[in-house]
């Protein structure tokens, strides 16, 4: 139960601070969501530790960054 409150608080603040990146390009939308979502799954997974919460926005970040790569 403790985790679905987490992770709803969390879904509802990634909203509301994503509203205000109109003027981002893809790529720093998807950086910017996919720290996010890692940062709440690693606190999830990790019982709510700060470092499970840092390493998995880290990976996270990194993953919508890449991904969203434009490939030439």
């Amino acid at each position: 139960m403790k985790a679905i409150k987490l992770f709803s608080v969390s879904a509802i603040v990634a909203t509301l601070m994503l509203g205000g990146c109109g003027t981002m390009s893809s790529q720093q939308k998807n950086t910017a969501i996919g720290a996010g979502v890692g940062g709440v799954a690693g606190s999830v997974l990790t019982g709510g530790s700060t470092a499970g919460t840092v390493g998995g926005a880290v990976i996270g970040g990194v993953v919508g960054h890449e991904t969203s790569k434009d490939k030439k």
